[in-house]
């Protein structure tokens, strides 16, 4: 018997379920020259930006149309731009297949957070009549209702990260706020379904608003991002940052479908 059929296969790996944040690329139109021309213009100015980036093809609004995408062109131009296509959500059961064709996973699709229905109560019985009374009786006067109390709404959930981000490592805080207590170096990555707070340097990606909330910041005692995005608005700082803000407490917000870089003074 060799030594290798004596080690068990649990020493060996491993199988555990992991749950991955990817970005989703929106696929609006089967027009690949107009997409091509669409990320050379927001991003061919910054190649490197999305550098070996997994990426899922969301086709959900390609799906009324039925139209097929052209996949075995469609993946080299994403890779073009640093994307690693790695699977699609989203398209008819036709889209979907070519898709699979094409070496992409299936991906679960998006959609907003629903509560779970609460399970039907069993039919209570009828209540039995009741006989009305001999004589009418005038109604007693009801007391004055009472103001009903005021309920805080809920405050929203935190992650609170306290060691240092190194480049390659990466924090999702979903349906949450995240607060980081010590430097996201540059490489490393932040993202939040909420705002970002970094009290420390920030020198890698800070995402916020991951979900879609145009209302989330991004607050760093050090500004000094390689990427900042809130609500799917990105901005790189290969070109420099203000010099009100650059290495000093900052913020970062969304008006319209700009960033503003704010200056900090506590």
């Amino acid at each position: 018997m060799s030594l290798s059929s004596k080690v068990p296969a649990t020493s060996v790996f491993e199988l555990k379920s992991a749950a991955l944040t990817v970005l989703a690329l929106q696929l609006r139109t089967p027009d690949l020259t107009a997409l091509g021309e669409a990320l050379q213009a927001r991003y061919g100015a910054t190649p490197g930006l999305f550098e070996h980036e997994p990426l899922c093809v969301d086709l959900s609004h390609l799906r009324e149309e039925g139209e097929l995408p052209d996949f075995a062109a469609l993946l080299p131009l994403l890779r073009r731009f640093g994307f690693n296509p790695m699977a699609a959500r989203g398209g008819t059961p036709e889209q979907m297949a070519a898709a699979l064709e094409a070496g992409l996973a299936e991906a679960p699709e998006a959609g907003p957070h629903r509560a779970e229905p609460a399970p039907e109560a069993a039919a209570a019985p009828a209540p039995a009549p009741v006989a009305p009374p001999a004589e009418p009786v005038a109604p007693a006067q009801a007391p004055a209702a009472a103001p009903a109390p005021e309920v805080a709404a809920p405050a929203p959930a935190t992650v609170i990260i306290d060691k240092p981000l190194r480049s390659g490592q990466q924090v999702y805080a979903r349906g949450a706020d995240l607060i980081v207590l010590a430097v996201v170096s540059f490489g490393a990555e932040v993202i939040a379904d909420g705002s970002i707070h970094v009290y420390a340097p920030l020198r890698g990606r800070a995402i916020a608003g991951a979900q879609g909330d145009t209302k989330a910041r991004i607050f760093a005692a050090c500004m000094e991002p390689q990427l900042v995005s809130i609500a799917g608005t990105w901005r790189t700082t290969e070109a420099g940052l203000p010099p009100e803000v650059s290495g000093k407490p900052a913020q970062v917000r969304l008006e319209g479908d700009k960033l503003l870089f704010e200056p900090l003074k506590f």
